[in-house]
């Protein structure tokens, strides 16, 4: 088969699609023809081997997994024996193991049925970035009907489901994102939208119940500033930090900034989980969670479409298309 493979950490040069072998199924695993598949930063991440504590898991001089790719959409053509919740035939979505190829092994745990309005690229675009969201917001937000919520990169990858999530939930939202953006922020429900290039939240009168910071950099002291007396800001990843820890050093040590406060300040490592995944596709179903595509690209053209995310590019998902 066709796949995405990567031999060596660095930017979306290394990338390259060749042949390899198809694989099997585990007792436990559904194998998936890909439809499509998304980018997202965590595909990054693993690309690059940054930050570098990173490569404990993924591999210290090169990648372990040679394939590239977890956010899938597809049909599934073989079970594991222990499978008993799918069907060969099932269009599905999730994450799978090596997602930019034309076949994929997923745990069967790990994806659920298609939501019946979604297209297979629509699908792709959902699983970690949303899962990110409904975290963030839902759980280590806590966030309750009525209350305010600052979404910090509201048409990012993850941004444009926070928005969304929160607002379904109850929050009056307010998104943060550049000039050219605030259209698309307003249209996935944000009840305001402030350009960051010419409006400083941390200066306003409005405090917030719920900060969801999606990787930024804004120093933690003005944050808190425009947050309520007992509200909580989130970290989701980060940029910035070095090569060690990057980006997550923020999030790891974001508790510690709370300690002699009823402010809470929380990082956020998210894990997608089937339950997850089953209650984004009622969302979707419902018409209260909708994917924002900004580019496709076929397989081959995988390197493009990273590129793209790589240079912060992207106004929603770039997903990456696998015809029949």
């Amino acid at each position: 088969m066709k796949a995405v493979l990567q031999d060596t950490y660095g930017t979306s040069a290394v990338l390259r699609v060749d042949d390899v072998g198809k694989p099997s199924p585990g007792p436990g695993d559904v194998l998936i023809e890909v439809e499509a598949a998304s980018i997202h930063i965590g595909d990054w991440h693993v690309m690059t081997g940054l930050p570098l504590l990173a490569r404990l898991a993924l591999g210290f001089r090169v990648p372990r997994d040679r394939v590239r790719g977890m956010d899938v959409a597809g049909r599934i053509v073989g079970t594991g024996s222990a499978v008993t919740g799918h069907m060969v035939g099932d269009a599905v979505f999730g994450v799978a193991k090596g997602a930019f190829a034309e076949f994929a092994v997923a745990p069967a745990g790990s994806v659920v049925r298609t939501p019946s309005n979604a297209t297979a690229n629509q699908a792709a675009a959902i699983p970690t970035s949303a899962a990110t969201a409904l975290h963030a917001v839902r759980d280590a937000g806590g966030l309750q009907p009525g209350q305010r919520v600052l979404v910090l990169g509201a048409a990012g990858g993850v941004g444009i489901f926070a928005v969304q999530i929160a607002k379904a939930l109850g929050g009056h939202v307010t998104g943060v994102c550049s000039g050219p953006k605030l259209d698309l922020v307003r249209s996935l429900g944000a009840d305001s939208v402030l350009d960051y290039q010419r409006e400083d939240f941390t200066t306003m009168d409005q405090r917030y119940d719920l900060i969801i910071d999606m990787g930024g950099r804004r120093p933690m002291k003005q944050l808190r500033r425009a947050l309520r007396p007992t509200g909580t800001i989130v970290i989701v990843g980060g940029e910035g930090g070095g090569r060690i820890l990057g980006g997550f050093g923020r999030s790891l040590l974001a508790p510690f900034a709370g300690l002699f406060s009823q402010q809470k300040i929380r990082g956020l490592i998210s894990v997608t989980k089937e339950a997850d995944l089953l209650q984004l596709r009622t969302m979707v179903e419902m018409g209260t969670l909708r994917p924002v595509i900004d580019s496709t690209y076929p397989l081959a053209r995988t390197a493009e479409g990273m590129r793209r995310v790589e240079e912060h590019l992207a106004i929603g998902k770039v997903v990456i298309t696998v015809p029949a």
